[in-house]
């Protein structure tokens, strides 16, 4: 039983974990992808008072130390529904167990929203984007447009100049809809231009997007642009966010949602559900900023803590105390912040800190498992034998084994980390990079799930994987500063780990130029199955195992 649960780890979710859980009552924060939320691609973020200038992958990764080290609890799990019991305690479901509580704060946020114009799902991945930190490199070089007015608009614009030829900003109406002194900001790169009253009718191009027609919606003049000849056009699409709660209509929790989905609260974030809140981006408000989520999350947290100690007395529960533990080292199990550290260099992939998060996480491994390295004599090769050398001894599960292969080998195969099992047999787990960034908890995932016990599966995925009938040789692209492939890289493998009809290699796209080139990869996670066609996008189990069965 838990006085709160709480949806979401982004700025709102973990803000109210840190109110509850200093309060010493006992919080679980339950997280579907990587803690942070949306705030974790902005790689600057200089309005957050007492903060002169901050990643928000940082800020956030402060806020989880302070909740954990005031004795919040945290899970990896996918929500779909809440259900409030007789006795006025709440059953929150997920998609690996169910959890009992006597509160629940609502914090899962909002996606980017897609327009809706010709040619935008058909060429998504092949020129059409939604992130700047995930795709951004991939358009160096290249005339990029961007569509929409916001805050996200022009910081992205802005940040997309690293690499772009240039950048032309599109604005649906007579001006932008953010604050002035960040519109100001445009005006140090030369590189940007703004087109107001524009919009995006159409895109097209044989396989990559090629041209962009565009409209003044005040005199109707039309004007298309034409990638050069063997070139391509980026359009990176910020027209605000849709909220996350597609699960709450689906699940009928009684939680009332506006028209646009978004969760309908008092003045105190308090649903219409007595003992659920909501906090943050999820809600009607008329600024959304991380300012705002943490006010949120605070508020949220306070009527919550009212309401649990309210049924402590009624439940008659005893008034246990969760005792801070402080501990220094309780940030995110991830690679350091300098993700293509060297040998020659003198540098670390795994820090101690890290170490230590992973010797207790080994120790409990029911079985062996192997790291094993083909390398040949590259620099990417000797980058994976240290990699690799830095697992040596750190425990008795954990296995290491390094094997040099002719350098006239295979480019795509060669260098690779293979996982392998008990056995000595190889598993269908290949990484083709250094598994640093986000991808270091995918590797992580990876040897859980091959020796034991692994992440959990419901039952429904287990059906789904029983009827995978072929073999599925699948190869997932990834960017280790994407924020949204790691879900799809950990949810391919536990299947693998579950079939072996089917193989999972991940390639770290900067290293296989001619892959990229090969399926015109323009963004990621990009997904080949049996070398068909790429399939883009974040996917979890579930959406995966309708990729492999259909």
């Amino acid at each position: 039983m838990y006085d709160l649960v709480i949806i979401g780890s982004g700025p709102a979710g973990l803000t109210a974990a840190i109110y509850m859980a200093r309060a010493r009552y006992r919080v679980l924060v339950v997280e579907k992808e990587n803690t942070g939320g949306q705030i974790t691609i902005t790689s600057e973020v200089v309005n957050y008072p007492g903060i002169l200038s901050v990643s928000g992958k940082e800020l956030t990764a402060t806020m989880k130390i302070q909740a954990d080290s005031f004795g919040a609890e945290f899970a990896k799990d996918q929500i779909t529904g809440i259900q409030k019991q007789e006795d006025g305690t709440f059953i929150v479901k997920g998609t690996r167990q169910e959890y009992r509580t006597l509160a629940v704060v609502i914090a899962t946020g909002a996606h980017p929203r897609r327009i809706g114009f010709t040619g935008e799902d058909e060429f998504r991945g092949r020129g059409v984007a939604y992130c700047a930190t995930c795709d951004g490199e991939f358009f160096t070089g290249k005339d990029v447009f961007v569509i929409g007015g916001g805050f996200a608009a022009v910081e992205e614009s802005i940040f997309l100049t690293r690499y772009a030829k240039s950048v032309t900003i599109n604005v649906r109406k007579a001006r932008f809809s953010c604050a002035q002194s960040v519109v100001d900001e445009l005006k140090k790169h030369d590189k940007i231009k703004v087109n107001f009253n524009t919009e995006v009718v159409e895109v097209s191009g044989s396989g990559v997007l090629q041209k962009l027609v565009l409209k003044n919606n005040q005199t109707g003049d039309v004007t298309e642009h034409t990638a050069p000849q063997g070139e391509m056009l980026g359009v990176f699409v910020f027209a605000g966010y849709e909220p996350e709660t597609g699960w709450i209509r689906d699940s009928a929790c009684g939680v009332e949602l506006d028209e646009s989905g978004y969760i309908v609260t008092d003045a105190n974030r308090k649903t219409t559900v007595d003992g659920i809140y909501a906090a943050g981006d999820v809600c009607i408000k008329n600024l959304r900023q991380v300012v705002t989520a943490v006010s949120d999350g605070a508020v949220a947290a306070t009527e919550a803590e009212k309401h649990a100690a309210a049924m402590h007395e009624k439940l008659g529960l005893p008034q246990f105390e969760v005792r801070a533990v402080n501990r220094p080292a309780a940030a995110p199990v991830e690679a350091p912040k300098e993700e293509k550290a060297s040998t020659e260099q003198g540098g670390s992939f795994i820090t101690d800190q890290i170490r230590s998060q992973l010797v207790p996480l080994f120790d409990k491994f029911s079985s062996t498992v192997t790291i094993k390295g083909e390398i040949n004599r590259t620099s990417f090769g000797r980058e994976i034998a240290s990699f690799i050398g830095e697992f040596k001894g750190m425990s008795p599960n954990v296995l290491t084994r390094i094997e040099e292969i002719a350098t006239d080998s295979d480019s795509q195969n060669v260098p690779v980390i293979k996982i392998l099992n008990s056995a000595g047999e190889e598993t269908g787990l290949e990484f083709h990079a250094v598994p640093g960034g986000h991808e270091f908890n995918s590797f992580i995932i990876g040897l859980y799930n091959v020796a034991g016990p692994g992440q959990k599966i419901d039952d429904e995925d287990l059906a789904g994987i029983s009827k995978i009938i072929s073999e599925k040789n699948v190869r997932i692209f990834v960017s280790l500063s994407c924020t949204m492939c790691p879900e799809t890289v950990m949810s391919a493998q536990k299947i693998a780990t579950m079939s072996n009809r089917v193989s999972v290699k991940v390639y770290d796209l900067q290293h296989f130029p001619d892959l990229k080139e090969k399926y015109q990869i323009m963004s990621v996670p990009c997904i080949v199955i049996n070398d068909e066609s790429p399939q883009f996008g974040k996917k979890n189990i579930s959406q995966f195992l309708d990729l492999l069965t259909k």
